[in-house]
């Protein structure tokens, strides 16, 4: 392949021409990850640059082989006018409209729809810890535990910081009950029954003591906690936002060509 510099980029390294199209050093150098060996680097060049020219070398052979041109550059134009509405009905929507909903929208909507909001797996609130079975203060940390109140609460966190395995603390948002039945040693048959039947759960293995705590719990088939629906309720607000004003501002456009006399109608 021809290296003709004449065209080129004075102001960087060309490594490579092929069909008029220039690759530079550059281009390949901003590829490449950082902390890299010497071989690797090499590998990841040489992939690219096989990459771009097998791309400038199969476009210029179809420009030259395909025949219908004229439709191509109307599909063009076509992206071209749809991309360009799109950016501006964006930027639009950036300036006029907020980037979330207010709290008192959200409960509001929340109201009106939650019995549409509806759970589709079991969810609860609490924590699980996991100590060793020679762990020391074991009842002590059972009655922590049974408890769940802020002294309790304060007392397992001390604890758990010097002789937990684990402790998961989700007093404060809602998570799904099959991750944390995934972490006991034993098969749940039926999840649903167990968290409405427990509230303290203590289990052990051979090397571990497995102490859940249940505060809270919400059945499939429930309503949806708003805490967990709040983002999808934000979502839908906005989404809903969005698409009354696009359609508000495309009639006032109309209403003020028509107003404005902008529209000439071509007579017959």
């Amino acid at each position: 392949m021809s290296c003709s510099k004449k065209d080129a980029d004075k102001a960087r390294t060309p490594l490579l021409e092929v069909e008029g199209k220039f690759l530079y050093l550059d281009q390949v150098q901003q590829i490449i990850p950082p902390n890299v060996s010497v071989k690797d680097s090499a590998e990841i060049a040489k992939s690219y640059i096989k990459n771009w020219v097998t791309d400038v070398l199969l476009y210029e052979n179809a420009k030259r082989n395909i025949s219908n041109k004229d439709e191509i550059e109307h599909l063009i134009e076509d992206y071209r006018r749809s991309l360009t509405i799109y950016q501006y009905q964006q930027k639009l929507i950036d300036q006029r409209l907020p980037k979330t909903p207010s709290e008192e929208e959200m409960h509001a909507f929340y109201e009106k729809y939650n019995k549409q909001l509806i759970l589709k797996e079991n969810v609860i609130k609490g924590f699980l810890l996991v100590v060793p079975k020679s762990a020391k203060k074991i009842e002590n940390v059972r009655s922590w535990v049974r408890s769940g109140n802020t002294e309790a609460l304060e007392n397992i966190e001390k604890y758990s910081i010097q002789n937990a395995i684990s402790y998961d603390y989700f007093a404060e948002n809602w998570i799904s009950v099959t991750d944390i039945l995934k972490k006991l040693p034993m098969q749940i048959e039926d999840p649903a029954a167990f968290v409405s039947q427990n509230r303290f759960y203590e289990t052990n293995d051979s090397t571990k003591h497995y102490f859940l705590r249940i505060l809270s719990y919400k059945i499939s088939g429930q309503v949806e906690p708003y805490e967990m629906a709040k983002q999808k309720i934000a979502n839908l607000i906005l989404n809903k936002l969005k698409a009354d004003f696009i359609s508000n501002f495309e009639d006032e456009i109309y209403k003020d060509a028509v107003d404005n006399e902008t529209i000439n109608y071509m007579k017959k």
